[in-house]
């Protein structure tokens, strides 16, 4: 039995969590809070009172938290990941974060005899719950290679991007596009509403033809509900088309759906709504339309 420290047990870590075990992996945690975590340690994970704690003695690490800072921390922190992880151990960061910090994390972790792959995911809550999430790796083959069992137990579609940071790349063109499919989504339920078009029908049946997509499918049938619950943070998100902003910004790449959806996304944030999940894009329009 392969025994993980697993940091991180937020709306998504805590079902990846649960998928570990449920694959018979013996799974350690820690997170800042530590009541985010009790439900899975009633069932069966171990709680660590610290990084230092959660790593020693592991054949994986996996981390998923909430920003790049948060993931210097715990890596490069006093008592952080790298200074206590075992040699030969594998590191896997699950956070979206900058394709430069994966970068770093490797060749840091590489000096000390520590393999790492950045690993970021998309699929939201409903996928980790259901261990089907995308899962973009870059990193060492061989290395990638040896952990199928481990993100087998947490998602379907797992794929080598490449060298280390390729998997970070990878999620900045996911949510690139993202952000172009869930702006439509909102647009096209606000033309419905303003021409006395039916927004639930309107849904059922586009949703079925060249407009079809696991926004509308999922985040298009919530808005119309007012179901703003997260299953992911309209705040991370906005971090996320930061990064790859900057990203394209570096490479003077011209990115205008991304940049409008990101001042639409500020916007709701300004609005008191940073902690909805996304589909409470749909209030900017709401308001915008006053």
């Amino acid at each position: 039995m392969k025994q993980i420290g697993f940091i991180g047990v937020g709306v998504m870590g805590s079902s990846m969590v649960r998928n570990l075990m449920k694959n018979g992996f013996s799974v350690s945690v820690y997170t800042r809070t530590k009541s985010k975590a009790e439900p899975v340690i009633a069932e069966g994970a171990v709680w660590c009172d610290s990084v230092a704690e959660c790593v020693k003695e592991k054949d994986a690490v996996i981390t998923i938290v909430g920003y790049p800072k948060d993931v210097e921390e715990v890596y490069f922190g006093e008592a952080g990941i790298l200074d206590n992880a075992p040699k030969g151990c594998t590191v896997i960061d699950m956070t979206t974060t900058s394709p430069s910090l994966a970068k770093r994390i490797y060749e840091e972790a590489s000096a000390r005899g520590i393999k790492a792959l950045d690993a970021p995911v998309s699929g939201g809550d409903t996928g980790a719950k259901n261990g089907t999430l995308a899962i973009m790796v870059g990193g060492d083959k061989e290395v990638f290679d040896a952990c199928q069992d481990i993100f087998r137990a947490m998602g379907t579609n797992i794929v080598y991007e490449g060298p280390a940071s390729m998997g970070q790349h990878c999620k900045m063109a996911n949510q690139i596009c993202l952000s172009g499919a869930l702006a439509g989504v909102c647009e096209a339920i606000s033309y419905a509403r303003a021409t006395g078009l039916d927004p639930a029908t309107m849904l059922d049946t586009i949703g079925t033809g060249a407009a079809a997509s696991w926004q509308l499918s999922n985040n298009g049938y919530k808005m119309l509900q007012q179901d703003y619950a997260p299953g992911f943070y309209s705040t991370h998100f906005i971090k996320d088309m930061k990064l790859a902003e900057g990203e394209a910004q570096e490479r003077q790449l011209s990115m205008p759906v991304l940049r409008q959806v990101l001042s639409m996304f500020l916007q709701l944030d300004e609005m008191g709504f940073g902690l909805d999940g996304t589909q409470a894009l749909i209030k900017v329009y709401e308001e915008n339309k006053q």
